[in-house]
């Protein structure tokens, strides 16, 4: 029975999996939004190991031939000179680096790159030797130049990731894997249906909501299994996301969200994504926002219930329901500042700004559509949490209490 059950599992998967990658012309939506150089065939061919471009370079330089042709990795080799330069009025630090490519057609070439000659730079900005780095590539009319792009920081997130793979394998065994793995689809599902489907035009709160729906299954009967217990946590699940759907059309029109307060959907208006729905789009992210904590509230709750009619199985369903609902009360107490401290975390660097800006009156900052836009996604996903606990509760309790029928 268990050797079915794990390759029922393993073939859903795999059927989800295969379904995401089918459509791929969906994916040339995505490369139309990229920016491409028309002009980058007819550049010089021959490198140059000359650094960055000079402030004057880029004066001379059009626009789009500034966009970096290739991403490389490198390592740092040595610091020839280091320091702040006091020119301009303002301290700002600088390097002068040689740098091995460590990737890309010239691997092994050292080149040198004056870090924080044409971008300015901050003291944690800078490297030490021996330090990955991301270079990028810019190819001028002079030859080819780099320059730092980033830090290069997957390898030690990819041990944090082990390390918590790990810790959940661990605790929860075979659970636990089956929950990493519907977590794999759940990002696949995000990155290979949701983001396409809006990018090429689809409503993004309906491409959301069947993404999540698709989510829902993944993560639930994979990390969970396929029995009753799951299916009316399932069932719970869909009713209560329904429901914050619902609510959350109905906030976001009563306060007049546009779906522009942040600076990244401020972009997306310009280019081929200017038609884009963004509202619609601030809709779908309210809704992958509430699954994320609201299967665990009716896992929870229905796993309670399930092990109180255990303990009892002569519980009629007014009286399982109620014990059951004296357990979620607790939960909802314990989880009602779960999202408003998530929230309130990331924005933490937010809370310094407006704290500091005294020209503007804290109501006013209040009432910006950013802020708002929080408050709101705070508040549904909020909503969604307590709705949860009796809406899980009342269908354990009824599908336990139900006679079976001979």
């Amino acid at each position: 029975m268990a050797t079915k059950n794990i390759f029922t599992k393993i073939c859903s998967s795999a059927l989800i999996t295969f379904a995401l990658l089918i459509p791929q012309s969906v994916f040339a939506q995505i490369e139309a939004v990229t920016p491409q150089n028309a002009n980058s065939q007819q550049l010089t061919q021959n490198e140059s190991a000359t650094g960055a471009p000079t402030p004057e370079e880029f004066q001379e330089l059009p626009p789009e031939l500034l966009i970096p042709s290739e991403f490389l990795l490198g390592e740092i080799k040595s610091i020839e000179k280091q320091g702040v330069d006091e020119e301009m009025g303002t301290p700002m630090p600088y390097q002068i680096l040689k740098v091995e490519l460590i990737n890309g057609k010239n691997k092994g070439r050292i080149v040198q790159i004056n870090h924080g000659s044409n971008v300015s730079i901050r003291e944690t900005d800078k490297v030490e030797i021996g330090q990955s780095v991301v270079l990028a590539q810019v190819d001028t009319v002079k030859g080819s130049t780099y320059y730092i792009y980033d830090k290069y920081r997957l390898p030690p997130t990819l041990l944090v990731a082990v390390i918590f793979f790990a810790l959940v394998i661990l605790m929860a065994g075979k659970k636990g894997f089956w929950s990493i793995i519907g977590l794999v689809v759940s990002v696949m599902v995000l990155y290979y249906f949701i983001v396409p489907g809006i990018i090429s035009g689809q409503n993004p709160l309906l491409i959301s909501t069947i993404g999540a729906l698709l989510i829902c299954v993944c993560s639930m009967f994979l990390a969970h299994g396929f029995n009753k217990q799951t299916t009316l946590a399932f069932i719970s699940t869909i009713i209560t996301l329904i429901a914050a759907a619902i609510f959350s059309i109905i906030f976001v029109n009563l306060t007049r969200l546009t779906g522009a307060g942040t600076e990244e959907a401020f972009y997306l208006q310009f280019g081929d994504l200017e038609k884009l729905n963004l509202q619609g789009l601030l809709l779908g992210g309210i809704m992958i926002g509430v699954l994320g904590v609201l299967d665990d509230i009716t896992t929870g709750q229905t796993a309670a219930v399930c092990e109180i009619h255990k303990a009892n199985p002569k519980l009629k369903f007014a009286d399982l329901y109620k014990r059951g609902i004296n357990v979620g009360r607790e939960h909802i107490a314990s989880l009602v500042n779960t999202l408003v401290l998530a929230y309130a975390g990331a924005s933490l660097p937010l809370f310094l700004i407006f704290h500091l800006n005294n020209s503007i009156p804290l109501w006013v900052n209040l009432n910006s559509e950013f802020i708002i836009e929080e408050i709101i996604r705070t508040l549904v996903g909020s909503t969604a949490l307590v709705l949860a606990v009796p809406i899980a509760t009342f269908i354990a309790a009824r599908a336990l209490t139900q006679p079976r029928h001979a």
